[in-house]
C-alpha cells in the first residue's frame, strides 16, 4: 500500500528533565549542564511519550501507509529503533546534549525534505524553537513532554497525539485551527512570578467535529456554508493579489460576495474587488499572470462524490497556470460533507502532467467555513 501520510518527527531529549529536578522548566545552560552529567535513565520521559504516541501507527508504518522520517540520534532516530518503525534519519546530532539551536536546524530540514506535518516532543521552549523554524503555515503537532505547555500547539496526552495521527492517516475529517504558541519565563517563575507571554501562532490538526459551527435541523445547510465560506474568504482577500476563481457552485458564491458576475462553469479573475476577466481560457489566464506584478492565488471547489480538484471541469486551470501561480498558493474550499462522502478516499488531482500531479501530493488545509479548516489528503490519478 502506498505510503499516505508523511510525518517528520523531532525530539528534544531534555524535555521534561527540569521538572523532576524542581528547576521549573527545562531552557537554559544550567539543566544542559546538570543533564550532561546524568544517566540515560533519567532523560527518558521524552523518548516514553513519543513511544506512547506512536504505538498507535506501528501498523499504519509497518504496511507503508505512514511514512516517517526524524533526526539522528536522540532527537528522533533512537526513539523509532527501540519501536521498530522503519523511517528514514536526516541529520547529524552534535557530540553531547542538543541545543535549541539543534532543534530549529532539525525542524527546517525535514520541512524542507517534504514531510506533510511536522511532530515534536517537548514543552513550551520547544515549541519556540519550532515555530522559528517553520512559522505559521505549516502544520504541527506537538506530544506534550516539557514542564512548561501552556502552548496551545500540544496535544491533551500521547494518547490524543496518537488518536489524532490515525485520524489523518486513515482520511478521517481532522480540523486545522491556529494555536498559540506561549512559553513563562522560568527565570521569573523559579522566583515565584508567572510572567507568560504570547510568541505566534502555529497551525494545529485538532479532533474534526462535523458541522462545528453551522448546524440546520443536524445537517449541513450547504447554501450557509458556501455563503460562510464566501465571507472568510472575501474578508482575507490580499490589495494587488491576483484571484484566480475556479468553477463551481461555490466558488460560485464568492463573486457573489464580491458583487462581481460570475461564470458558473468556467474561470474568473479578479483583483482588487475588479473583475479582470469572465470566463477566461488557458491563454488568458497565462497572460494576465505574465503582465501581474505581484503574487496570485487559485481558489478551486472540490466535484463532489469524485473529489477531483484539478482535471474535471477546469482544464483552464493548466499545468502552466498552476505552476505559474505556485502550489503553495492553491485554495480549496469544500464543505465537510462532500469531503466525508469520500469516506476516507483522498481527494484527486489529474492534471495530464504526471511531474505536476506527484508534487501536489500531500496533505493541504481545505476551507470548509468561516475561520475553519480541515487537513486532507490530495493523490494523483494513476
Amino acid at each position: 500500500m502506498k505510503a499516505r501520510l508523511h510525518i517528520g518527527l523531532v525530539v528534544n531529549p531534555l524535555a521534561g528533565l527540569g521538572g523532576s529536578l524542581a528547576m521549573k522548566g527545562s531552557d537554559g545552560e544550567e539543566v544542559r549542564k546538570l543533564a550532561a552529567s546524568l544517566p540515560d535513565a533519567d532523560l527518558q520521559r521524552a523518548v516514553e511519550r513519543v513511544v506512547r504516541a506512536l504505538q498507535p501507527l506501528r501498523i499504519a508504518v509497518q504496511e507503508g501507509v505512514v511514512r516517517l522520517s526524524c533526526w539522528a540520534g536522540a532527537m528522533g532516530e533512537s526513539v523509532l529503533g527501540e519501536l521498530g518503525l522503519p523511517h528514514i534519519t536526516l541529520g547529524t546530532v552534535p557530540c553531547g546534549l542538543s541545543s535549541a539551536d539543534d532543534t530549529r536546524r532539525a525542524a527546517g530540514t525535514l520541512v524542507d525534505s517534504g514531510i506533510d506535518l511536522l511532530v515534536f516532543a517537548g514543552g513550551d521552549g520547544t515549541a519556540r524553537d519550532i515555530y522559528d523554524a517553520v512559522g505559521s503555515n505549516f502544520p504541527v503537532l506537538g506530544i506534550p513532554a516539557g514542564v512548561k505547555m501552556h502552548s496551545g500547539v500540544f496535544a491533551v496526552s500521547p494518547e490524543a497525539a496518537g488518536e489524532l495521527l490515525q485520524q489523518l492517516a486513515t482520511g478521517g475529517l481532522v480540523g486545522l485551527t491556529n494555536r498559540e504558541v506561549r512559553d513563562i519565563d522560568e527565570e521569573a517563575f523559579r522566583h515565584d512570578r508567572v510572567r507568560s507571554s504570547f510568541y505566534g501562532e502555529m497551525q494545529v490538526p485538532g479532533e474534526g467535529r462535523f458541522l462545528q459551527h453551522t448546524k440546520v435541523g443536524g445537517r449541513e445547510s450547504q447554501e450557509l456554508v458556501a455563503a460562510e465560506i464566501a465571507a472568510w474568504l472575501v474578508e482575507n482577500m490580499q490589495p494587488e493579489r491576483l484571484y484566480i476563481i475556479g468553477p463551481g457552485s461555490t466558488t460560485a458564491v464568492i463573486m457573489e460576495e464580491l458583487g462581481l458576475h460570475n461564470t458558473l462553469l468556467g474561470v474568473d479573475v479578479v483583483r482588487d474587488g475588479e473583475l479582470l476577466a469572465s470566463d477566461a481560457d488557458e491563454a488568458t489566464l497565462l497572460q494576465l499572470l505574465a503582465e501581474h506584478d505581484g503574487p496570485a492565488t487559485i481558489v478551486v471547489s472540490v466535484i463532489g462524490g469524485q473529489g477531483y480538484v484539478f482535471g474535471r471541469g477546469n482544464q483552464q486551470l493548466s499545468p502552466a497556470v498552476i505552476r505559474s501561480v505556485g502550489q503553495q498558493n492553491l485554495v480549496i474550499v469544500a464543505a465537510k460533507s462532500k469531503i466525508t462522502e469520500l469516506e476516507g478516499r483522498p481527494l484527486l488531482v489529474d492534471t495530464n502532467d504526471s511531474e505536476l500531479d506527484q508534487s501536489l501530493v500531500g496533505y493541504y488545509p481545505i476551507v470548509t467555513g468561516y475561520d475553519d479548516r480541515i487537513l486532507y489528503r490530495i493523490e494523483a490519478v494513476e
